[in-house]
């Protein structure tokens, strides 16, 4: 017998073509995950500005691409010029014969972040404080850089106030209306005379802080830019809607690090703005994360009992195989359905029913018959369940039959066979199916579409305001950030950066939950032993 025939008699051939194939795959997700980090990481370093001639004058941007020549189209270079506001348009493609000099790299030439319409690429022509000019040139950059912190701490104030106070005597004061409402059905005059009084003493408070507000806002626009762009048009620019100075082309490498870190933090830490495709995107990561802690904490008890009837109690026959069929039949359904059943029973049955007993006076304003970021999570619950389920059955027919029939023997009844020995021995697989319901629900968006999440919310359901936990409210989404930012962007190529960044965020993302679960997984197992998936 030959040596290839008696390999493949004993499957050694078949144990490498497996060991291949899995090679390749994981060769393919870490070569998928290093391009999207690539994309996205390569982003926040600052980029070189260049100056070159062309036959509309003289063009200063950042060289962020290139299109071969085809066939009779001679090769184009394309620029990020900036200045939405004056171009209007961020980015523009110069064919590479219009381009009449050599590029240039001006020590002058500098990018201004803005809060608004996107970035700025040109020269400082001048500072003024109060309408008087204070530097001018080399002078007037560094003025501007060393009153940057100041802007900045100013603006971090006044958003802090409007957050904070503003909205805190906005919701006491929508409080009162709802009660003064009541009051008014149950013709109760001493105490909408009360709360009128409520009311005239908040807006006291109300106006004094916007008076407040006013003046921080006045401080704002003392110190002011003069701009200019490489074809002369000059722009003034409060200092305050400045994000950050960056002349590229006059740094160190120090410099340059200091920047990304700086942009990087940004983007980890800060709210988005600009239609999503600057700033941060902290609100999308924290609404992710908490969205699939709520799924779990809804998923593991729902799939853990239903496991447990089917397996210990209900009596076996065609009807529990039914409801087996039925059960896996449930991970195969589309996942959009699960949304339009979602938006249909949570959100407009029991989110309606609840509003109807519970907030009758908020009405015709849906408090719980509106999407929320609770009814996502039993939306994406009912999506993983059966995961959760079919693991919890294995896990359960896994423990040995003489830990039961011992615990039974000593004397203790099955319900405290169950509690005691069989479920403990059992959660490392329930684990399992935790870690399976996490992978599936972590990257879901269809449902979400339907049952909560929204491009940019408001308020996050987590803060500060009792009851500090608020389920009713809609919340951003990794997946969904990334679906908007790449597909609804009315600016498509200053989004691409953040949807590569988006993506590495929700893989890392899911990554850390599932190592998490996988830790406390191998825990669970070290202690109690039982289940070996």
């Amino acid at each position: 017998m030959s040596r290839l025939t008696e390999s493949f008699r004993q499957g050694d051939v078949f144990v490498w073509l497996s060991a291949t194939v899995l090679a390749f795959c994981l060769a393919m997700i870490i070569g998928l995950a290093g391009f999207i980090a690539a994309k996205g990481l390569g982003y926040f370093w600052p980029s070189p500005i260049v100056q070159v001639q062309t036959p509309d004058g003289p063009l200063l941007g950042e060289i962020t691409g290139h299109e071969p020549a085809r066939g009779a189209e001679s090769e184009k270079i394309q620029f990020r010029v900036a200045n939405r506001d004056i171009y209007g348009q961020d980015f523009r493609w110069i064919p590479a014969a219009d381009i009449s000099s050599a590029p240039e790299r001006p020590k002058d030439a500098l990018l201004i972040e803005r809060l608004e319409y996107g970035p700025f690429i040109g020269r400082i022509a001048s500072i003024s404080h109060q309408g008087e000019v204070v530097a001018t040139g080399t002078r007037a950059l560094a003025e501007a850089q060393g009153h940057l912190g100041e802007a900045y701490r100013l603006r971090r104030r006044i958003q802090s106030i409007e957050k904070g106070e503003v909205g805190e005597l906005n919701r006491r004061i929508e409080a009162i209306r709802l009660a003064r409402r009541k009051a008014e059905k149950n013709g109760d005059a001493a105490l909408l005379e009360s709360l009128d009084a409520k009311v005239s003493a908040l807006q006291v408070t109300y106006d004094q802080v916007q008076a407040g507000l006013e003046d921080l806002r006045a401080q704002s626009r003392t110190w002011t830019l003069s701009l200019s762009t490489a074809d002369g048009q000059v722009k003034e620019l409060p200092l305050a809607s400045v994000v950050r100075l960056v002349p590229a082309n006059d740094m160190n490498v120090f410099g340059k690090l200091g920047v990304y870190a700086s942009r990087l933090w940004e983007f980890m830490a800060d709210s988005p703005r600009e239609s999503n495709t600057e700033g941060g995107i902290f609100p999308a990561i924290f609404g992710t994360v908490m969205m699939v802690l709520v799924m779990s904490v809804l998923v593991v008890p729902l799939g853990v009992i239903t496991a447990l009837y089917l397996r210990e109690y209900a009596r076996q026959g065609w009807l529990v195989r039914a409801v087996r069929v039925a059960v896996n039949n449930l991970a195969g359904v589309p996942s959009i359905v699960f949304g339009v059943f979602g938006l249909g029973f949570f959100v407009y049955g029991l989110g309606g029913t609840i509003d109807h007993l519970f907030y009758a006076d908020s009405l015709p304003t849906p408090t719980y018959g509106t999407g929320g970021i609770l009814w996502a999570s039993l939306t994406l619950s009912l999506l993983t369940v059966p995961v959760v389920v079919v693991a919890t059955e294995e896990a359960l027919g896994a423990v040995p039959r003489s830990q039961r029939e011992a615990s039974l023997a000593m004397g203790a009844t099955k319900w405290q066979t169950l509690w005691n020995v069989v479920l403990p021995s059992a959660t490392p697989g329930i684990l399992t199916g935790l870690i399976l319901a996490i992978a599936r629900g972590a990257g879901e968006v269809a449902p979400l579409m339907l049952t909560g999440v929204v491009k940019l919310a408001p308020a996050m359901p987590l803060d500060g305001t009792f009851p500090f936990l608020h389920l009713d409210r809609k919340f951003m989404h990794l997946g969904f950030h990334i679906y908007d930012v790449g597909f609804q962007s009315p600016n498509s190529e200053a989004a691409k950066p953040m949807v590569f960044m988006a993506s590495l965020l929700l893989l890392l993302v899911v990554v850390i939950l599932n190592l998490f679960a996988l830790n406390l997984r191998r825990k669970l197992r070290e202690r109690l032993g039982g289940s070996t998936f």
